[in-house]
């Protein structure tokens, strides 16, 4: 097993990591704050080729591997998760799926404007009264009587990026009686008649990735626009959840990095008692712990990163490897957070430090490209092949 980067990831991995010291840590906790959408960071990120990393040169992106992407997550995370929630629907959740079942004109129309960071993308699959069963959704599809268009009715909710993105990829159900095999999935044009976005949620965490629900009424969506076959929907969405997942995983652990960095860092400066606290024992155990869980979650993400690159010569998919890396590491995440925050003691709940934002930022790890309880189904069926 050979654990050694190549020098396109490490180059990758650098080059996120300047930027985001640089450029990113600096604005964190004033768009914390604020909630303020960071789209210069946004398209400079584009610019660097972060926005596209698995995507090919010729759509727009770095042309680079999934190790890549997720090394440059982690990166991009740890200075601030919202900025790299921004970075993992654009690569993961649009990006990806347009890639693996969209057309030639799909990809140079609407991967290259995402992939470049010219455009922000997004991913619309939860509704309002469907999140983990989303084969239960109401969207409704229905082929114009001369076969052109889609006439879509859609409410979908917690759309990430959705109040400013261009370009998103919809799912709705072209045969409801069909159930999940009803489900069709489509490239939808924001700026076109019968969109219509609601408020913008006041989020607990990841604050500057802006969220809102969105409404399309009598929207009129080109037949040329539709990804995939009618009916591929549903499996179109568990197979892109499936790299998203990968994305989380890693966003997760660069949550976890910070909130490690910041601990050892306090534990050397704070004294208490006449000595640093990280002479005594509990703080040791602690930060001991923290160390494992988070290296142990890097090497099951990176796994994960792995998998999906043989999977991607194979067409099978990583299910498995992925909701493993997701649970493990957003579950990690929270409770090294948690020990940080902890270990920081009064400061820890103080928005001068940023631990607490650290805390604030990992729970949504543990919810959104599927719950924690939902991976445990997903690893469990998965193993067994039982429903």
């Amino acid at each position: 097993m050979d654990f050694k980067l190549t020098d396109e990831q490490q180059m990758i991995q650098a080059a996120a990591r300047d930027f985001a010291e640089q450029q990113i840590a600096p604005v964190a906790a004033e768009h914390d704050v604020s909630g303020t959408f960071p789209l210069a960071n946004i398209e400079a990120m584009g610019e660097l080729g972060l926005m596209g990393i698995e995507v090919p040169e010729a759509y727009g992106g770095a042309g680079l591997d999934t190790i890549g992407y997720v090394l440059a997550m982690i990166e991009v995370s740890a200075a601030d998760a919202a900025h790299g929630t921004i970075m993992s629907v654009n690569n993961s959740l649009f990006c990806n799926g347009i890639l693996k079942y969209g057309t030639e004109a799909q990809k140079s129309t609407y991967v290259k404007a995402i992939a470049s960071g010219e455009k922000i993308g997004a991913y619309a699959l939860s509704e309002p009264q469907s999140g983990s069963d989303a084969s239960s959704m109401k969207s409704r599809a229905v082929l114009s009587d001369d076969g052109s268009h889609y006439i879509i009715n859609a409410r979908k909710s917690w759309i990430t990026s959705g109040p400013h993105a261009r370009y998103l990829v919809l799912f709705a159900s072209t045969n409801p009686e069909a159930g999940a095999k009803g489900i069709s999935a489509f490239i939808i044009d924001t700026q076109t008649d019968g969109f219509s976005r609601g408020k913008t949620e006041p989020k607990l965490g990841i604050r500057a990735s802006a969220t809102c629900e969105i409404e399309l009424s009598d929207y009129r969506c080109p037949v040329e626009n539709r990804l995939g076959e009618e009916g591929e929907g549903f499996k179109i969405a568990m197979s892109v959840l499936d790299a998203g997942r990968i994305g989380i995983a890693a966003q997760a652990v660069g949550i976890a990095q910070a909130a490690y960095k910041a601990s050892v860092s306090y534990a050397r400066d704070r004294k208490a008692f006449g000595q640093e606290i990280g002479s005594f024992q509990m703080i040791q155990s602690k930060l001991a712990d923290m160390k494992t869980r988070l290296e142990a979650a890097r090497l099951l993400t990176l796994r994960a990163a792995w998998a999906k690159m043989e999977a991607d010569k194979t067409g099978q998919r990583i299910t498995l490897d992925g909701s493993m890396a997701k649970l493990f590491a957003s579950e990690a995440a929270m409770w090294i957070a948690h020990q940080a925050v902890q270990l920081h003691g009064g400061m820890g709940y103080s928005k001068e430090m940023p631990v607490e934002r650290y805390f604030r930022d990992a729970k949504i790890t543990e919810i959104y490209e599927g719950t924690s309880e939902i991976q445990r189904l997903v690893i469990a069926r998965t193993e067994t092949g039982l429903r």
